[in-house]
């Protein structure tokens, strides 16, 4: 997926360094994503570091802000209450495993770089559970931080695992 993100903008004049914010930004992409992107491009882990997580922390407080008035305009519609309900049932799903403990449970949920989890999920998770956002945003930056220093490692100081 990181590859067809990285054709749209290969022979452009956009620099490595917007791409891999822009990457890191995206949904199930997130920083994860923006590290993998940075090691193709070339671009050193101590630029990329900052760059992608700070990539990935941009949306968490509008998402911890707005998720639940979004997903309740768009279930009353009839074009996206289907995909509202299925996100709300997913994110209640997730969200289930979380609540002992909670705030260990959000940071090595956001944290381990596992597919479905990072900051995005993290963020709809704690809105779900009713956590103060002044509670959930520093816990969710620290696990994006702790999944980026897992991912700048396996990136950067491992290569061959992802084949590059």
């Amino acid at each position: 997926m990181v590859d067809s993100i990285l054709g749209l903008f290969t022979g452009k004049t956009i620099p490595p360094e917007v791409i891999i914010f822009l990457i890191s930004m995206l949904p199930i992409l997130e920083l994860r994503g923006g590290l993998i992107a940075a090691a193709l491009l070339g671009v050193k882990w101590y630029i990329a570091f900052p760059i992608c997580f700070l990539g990935n922390i941009l949306p968490i407080p509008f998402i911890l802000l707005f998720f639940k008035k979004i997903l309740a305009l768009l279930k009353r519609t009839k074009l996206f209450g289907r995909l509202a309900d299925k996100i709300e049932k997913k994110v209640m799903k997730k969200s289930k495993k979380l609540d002992t403990a909670k705030s260990l449970s959000l940071l090595l949920f956001v944290g381990i770089p596992l597919p479905g989890t990072g900051g995005w999920t993290g963020a709809m998770v704690a809105e779900i559970l009713d956590m103060r956002i002044k509670k959930s945003f520093p816990i969710i930056a620290a696990g994006v931080f702790l999944a980026g220093v897992i991912m700048l490692t396996l990136t950067y100081f491992f290569p061959g695992l992802f084949g590059f």
